[in-house]
């Protein structure tokens, strides 16, 4: 590790968080400590720190994927934080956390030191359920969608060889009966079959 020419420090002068240059420094044991003499950018005042980096820490991620699960893990600063619906990348897959377990224990959020597991569904794919009632009867069906893709009360759609109308869509927000919700907020669409209505 190299000693990096800025660090964002809190200034004693200006009483804020600030961008110091880094005049001169070193690395200290354990390459994760730097001693440094830094000027603050905003009001110039010159200051001797040691500043502690923090630690990489590798932490086990368990991804839900169309009803499959499986195993990665994710490298993060230790002082981060992470919470439940935060969207992340573990490598290229696009997650979306569900629930974050330290010690046996799950929390609605925590600093990565404390995290031993994280919980996430994979979020470039989502399952929206939808109702199709069709005269007496209801079948409910799954269709993919991407999370922002926008869904509006009133249009047609095809599921699977049926077109048909969505009359109102349950969100996490209550009933939505006008306008558009995208899929990462659906709980439910209500549709109806449309009519083939011959000329």
């Amino acid at each position: 590790m190299t000693v990096p020419n800025a660090l964002q420090l809190e200034c004693h002068n200006c009483g804020d968080l600030t961008v110091h240059e880094v005049l001169k420094g070193k690395m200290g044991r354990g390459q994760d400590v730097i001693e440094a003499t830094v000027k603050c950018q905003e009001c110039g005042t010159v200051s001797n720190v040691v500043v502690r980096e923090p630690k990489t820490l590798t932490i086990p991620v368990i991804i839900s994927e169309m009803g499959q699960s499986k195993k990665e893990s994710i490298e993060m600063a230790e002082d981060e934080e992470v919470e439940v619906n935060e969207e992340m990348f573990v490598g290229e897959i696009p997650i979306i956390v569900s629930a974050v377990e330290c010690g046996g224990r799950r929390v609605s959020k925590a600093k990565v030191s404390d995290i031993t597991t994280l919980w996430a569904k994979r979020f470039d794919k989502i399952r929206v359920k939808v109702a199709i009632n069709n005269v007496h009867k209801t079948l409910s069906v799954d269709v993919e969608a991407a999370p922002d893709e926008e869904f509006y009360v009133g249009d047609l759609m095809t599921v699977g060889k049926d077109e048909v109308v969505i009359h109102y869509i349950m969100s996490t927000d209550g009933m939505v009966r006008r306008g558009m919700v995208p899929a990462r907020d659906i709980v439910r669409i209500y549709t109806k079959k449309a009519r083939n209505t011959n000329y």
